[in-house]
């Protein structure tokens, strides 16, 4: 790693902040992958993991992708399923989420802006 770049493995590198790759919350020791532009989770998800609760906010735009799995993420606005590698669910601020891991399941999470 070097201020410039940096290389490695999701799983190992994400240990410590609970799957998040990138984001304002990145130690910046840690160069590129500090940053307040964007956040990047890297998330694997048992069956029957979920977050019941609704999560708001009013000020990011989120994309959830599929890598593997069967995972549902539900709206205020509506609900889907990821069933297919690639699927993904894109929604804008101010759009409550949910989700629940139908199938053991590993999913990458965008935000942007990084929330400070």
């Amino acid at each position: 790693m070097t201020n410039g770049w940096s290389a490695g493995n999701a799983t190992e590198d994400t240990t410590e902040t609970r799957g998040w790759l990138v984001g304002h919350f990145i130690d910046p020791a840690q160069g590129v992958r500090s940053t307040g532009d964007v956040e990047v989770k890297w998330a694997h998800h048992p069956a029957g993991d979920k977050r019941p609760e609704w999560t708001s906010d009013d000020q990011r735009t989120t994309l959830v992708l599929l890598v593997e799995g069967n995972f549902r993420v539900d709206l205020t606005e509506g609900s889907k399923v990821l069933a297919r590698q690639g699927d993904y669910i894109m929604w804008g601020p101010g759009i409550d989420h949910s989700w629940e891991a139908l199938a053991d399941s590993v999913v990458v999470t965008v935000r942007w802006p990084s929330a400070t």
